[in-house]
């Protein structure tokens, strides 16, 4: 009898070891102490037709990357051709959840948001949390013309405001400057391509600016111990950082062709919860990796 039941344990031993998933699998990322994502905006190659990336771009290796972040303008016209978007989507896996886009101007003006979603399964604008972060992709592209999309961007913003309370970070990333007017920070016009000066968070007031209506609510979560961050792509050739008076950080880069454009590194302590970030030359990241 004992034999039998030796031969038993032996026999389950050895199917363990050819799935072992199944009795120890967990989540990649919760796994790792320290987490590596990539920001890139303004990416799109400026002699190509609308449907590349910067050449550089394509020869970095992303696969050391636990998030991709996009800031917006990935191809000159991204959702004009269906070939278009199956090829940012071989570079950037847009399924993976990891990956974010926030639309830019030249990815949204053709439209065919239905493809988008094809491949990400997700709407324009979302919410998505990871391993002690939460992150809001905004659609900046949106216009009061549109108020059901636009009041219900808000709406996640307020919603994720009032509730979070586990993140360490909140990062909210964006493609267009829109943050004119807040506290000791420049205009984006003096860094960026854009300034959004009559940028409208939804459609109930015309004055419901970033400053009026977007600002307070990340200095609640700010003053609840959470640190905030906002990104914008919309950056050609330059890269940006300053905290607002109330120690909000306001950051970008972006590609405009030169040998001085930056890409943006952030990691991620898991263990101790703390998130750091650093500009990287583009040119001196491909040479090197």
């Amino acid at each position: 009898m004992k034999m039998k039941f030796l031969i038993i344990f032996i026999f389950f031993i050895k199917l363990a070891g050819f799935f072992p998933i199944l009795c120890f699998s967990q989540n990649a990322d919760s796994a790792k102490d320290t987490l590596h994502y990539i920001f890139m905006g303004h990416i799109y190659d400026f002699h190509a037709l609308g449907d590349k990336v910067d050449p550089r771009i394509e020869q970095l290796d992303l696969s050391g990357y636990d998030g991709i972040w996009l800031g917006g303008d990935v191809c000159s016209q991204s959702l004009l051709k269906y070939s278009t978007i199956q090829y940012i989507d071989s570079l950037f896996d847009l399924s993976n959840p990891n990956t974010y886009w926030a639309l830019g101007n030249h990815d949204a003006r053709n439209c065919n948001f239905e493809w988008l979603k094809e491949f990400t399964g997700r709407e324009t604008y979302f919410t998505h949390y990871q391993n002690g972060i939460t992150t809001i992709i905004l659609n900046t592209c949106l216009v009061p013309s549109d108020c059901e999309n636009l009041n219900n961007q808000f709406k996640i913003i307020e919603n994720v405001c009032d509730t979070i309370q586990n993140s360490s970070h909140l990062v909210l990333l964006m493609h267009h400057g829109i943050w004119r007017d807040v506290p000791n920070l420049p205009p984006p016009d003096t860094y960026a391509q854009s300034d959004l000066i009559y940028w409208n968070a939804h459609c109930n007031s015309v004055n419901s600016t970033f400053v009026n209506d977007v600002y307070p609510l990340l200095l609640e979560v700010k003053n609840r111990g959470i640190e905030v961050l906002c990104i914008l792509g919309d950056m050609g050739g330059q890269r940006f950082y300053m905290p607002s008076v109330d120690s909000i950080h306001f950051m970008g880069c972006g590609l405009s062709d030169n040998p001085v454009d930056d890409i943006m590194i952030l990691e991620y302590d898991v263990i101790n919860r703390n998130l750091e970030w650093e500009f990287h030359n583009l040119d001196s990241l491909v040479n090197t990796q």
